[in-house]
Formats: structure tokens, C-alpha cells, sequence
């Protein structure tokens, strides 16, 4: 095991090593330069001078260098757009504040989605199945930006019982976890549903009941654990899209959190932040795809790590 995760630790490197080397030339690829447009707009000599300083002027291959040999260093750089801070201090100020909501999000969405999707395999083509359904796939197809707005109109703005927005308080994380937990408590309540039913059908199934195991048993040791299988293999990942933020949801209810910086890096061309934030992704996955698989070994005694 401990060989097994040692050899994805060293892949993730290679990983993180590709990954840089694609994301820094091919923002490079894109015409112009973050100080020639817009309200950067700024005279020739000194564009020129700001090019030379932040090493715009030499050659791609040793401007990728440099910055490979001031990342191993813990160096990232400065966001062209907070020029006071670095890239580190600036994701140490913000992606806590995400990472409060994605794991308050995880926390809420995953084991009610998973109680109701239970809930719904278990009272199948009745009224409680079809109500979970139907609202699950309504939670799938609503905008998360379309429900934070009608959460702060209805308890914002007519029941006053909650602030519409900031940080600093328990009371701003409340509709900011609603929002976000909605989508994917569908999702999982949806794929819980459909992963039980269809191993509740199974032959091993029939045969543990027809021994006389009672339900409970029969639903603990043969249904659940081979249900969490497939649920696993496609809910899992998604844990990384919450942990690193939604820009709807930080926008409208003004949190301070790291999920904006995924789209003003881009319209700005900050390098150095979007250098930071597609590594901070690709570890975010390459470690939950490590859990991943080895929650595969405990679940299922057939699968191997080698």
C-alpha cells in the first residue's frame, strides 16, 4: 500500500510538471500581453520597461525555466492583478474562505443525498420516489446563481432573517451552503437511487434473502457496499469542483473566496494566478483520485494496488 501510493505521489509530480509546461505556453500563445489593452493600456516605454521586468522579453523556454526554479523554491510569483501581495499570500487569504463553504457544501450534500436517494430506492414507484425524483432533477437543471437569487429575495429581502451577502459571520455561510449544496445533493441523490436499485436486482442479492438474512443485514453487507461502488467512481471527483470555489456564488453574495480569481486571471492575463490556480486543481484531483482508488480496495476485496 504504502509502495503503491509513494509511485502516485512521484506520477503526481510528473503530472504537475506537464501541466505547467502546457498551461505556461499556452497562455503565452495568446496575442498580446497583460499590459496592452483595456485599462492596462499604458505608453510603449512602459510597457517595455514592465515587459523586461517581469522577464516578458527573454525567450518562452527561459522564462519557463525561471519560473519551474522559483516554484521549487515556493515561489509563484506576483498577481499582475494585487501587485502588493504574492500569488501564495493572496491564495492563503482567500482559498480558506472557499475551502469553509465546499467542505460546510460536502458535509450537508453528500449524506443528505444519500438519504434520499435511499429513501427513494427503498419506497420505489411510489409517491416518495417520484417526489425525490422529480426533485432532484429539478435541483440538477436550476442554475445555482438562479437559486442564490431567489434565496436572498425571499430571506434577504422579504423575511429579513438572513444578510444578503459578505463574510464574517455563521449567519453569511447559511445561504451561501444552500445555494451551493443543491446541485450536488440531486446528484447524489439521483445516482444513490440508481446504484441501489440496480444492485438490489442482483442475483447475489436474491440469494442472501433467500438464505433468510434479514433486511437490514442484507441491505448493510450486500446491497450498500456494492452501491457505493459505482457511486464512488463518479461522485468522488466532484469533490474538487467544490472545493475550489463557484464564481456565481462568491459574486453574488460577495465572499471574499479564491472561485473569482478563476475568471479575472483569465480576462486579465495573470499569469502567475493562472500558473497557481491550474496547479492548485491538478493537486486537488491527483489527490482525490488517489483516495479514490484505494476506497475501491476497501470496498471491493477483488481489486489489487500494486
Amino acid at each position: 500500500m504504502a509502495r503503491y501510493i509513494l509511485g502516485r505521489l512521484l506520477g503526481l509530480v510528473f503530472v504537475l510538471f506537464a501541466v505547467s509546461l502546457i498551461t505556461f505556453f499556452m497562455t503565452r500563445a495568446v496575442p498580446g500581453d497583460p499590459f496592452a489593452a483595456g485599462e492596462r493600456q499604458l505608453p510603449e516605454a512602459t510597457r517595455i520597461a514592465r515587459a523586461a521586468k517581469y522577464g516578458f522579453d527573454q525567450p518562452l523556454i527561459v522564462q519557463y525555466g525561471k519560473y519551474v526554479w522559483n516554484v521549487l523554491h515556493g515561489d509563484f510569483g506576483v498577481p499582475f492583478q494585487s501587485p502588493t501581495q504574492t500569488v501564495v499570500e493572496l491564495i492563503k487569504q482567500t482559498w480558506p474562505i472557499t475551502l469553509r463553504i465546499g467542505a460546510l457544501t460536502l458535509l450537508i450534500s453528500y449524506p443528505l443525498g444519500i438519504a434520499l436517494g435511499l429513501l427513494a430506492a427503498l419506497k420505489r414507484n411510489t409517491w416518495v420516489d417520484y417526489f425525490i425524483t422529480f426533485g432532484s432533477t429539478l435541483g440538477m437543471v436550476l442554475p445555482n446563481f438562479v437559486v442564490a437569487i431567489w434565496l436572498i429575495l425571499v430571506f434577504s429581502v422579504s423575511l429579513d432573517w438572513l444578510p444578503s451577502g459578505g463574510w464574517g459571520t455563521p449567519q453569511h455561510l447559511i445561504l451561501p451552503v444552500i445555494a451551493y449544496s443543491l446541485l450536488p445533493t440531486s446528484l447524489v441523490a439521483r445516482y444513490t437511487r440508481v446504484s441501489l436499485l440496480e444492485t438490489m436486482g442482483a442475483d447475489h442479492v436474491r440469494t442472501a434473502r433467500a438464505k433468510g438474512l434479514s433486511s437490514r443485514r442484507v441491505m448493510t453487507w450486500h446491497v450498500a457496499r456494492n452501491a457505493l461502488i459505482p457511486f464512488v467512481t463518479v461522485m468522488i471527483p466532484e469533490i474538487p469542483n467544490i472545493l475550489t470555489g463557484s464564481i456565481f456564488i462568491e459574486q453574488i453574495f460577495r465572499v471574499p473566496g479564491l472561485g473569482r480569481f478563476f475568471v479575472t486571471s483569465t480576462l486579465t492575463r495573470d499569469y502567475p494566478m493562472i500558473l497557481a490556480l491550474v496547479l492548485l486543481v491538478a493537486v486537488v484531483w491527483g489527490i482525490t483520485y488517489l483516495a479514490t482508488d484505494l476506497l475501491y480496495t476497501l470496498l471491493d476485496p477483488r481489486i489489487r494496488l500494486r
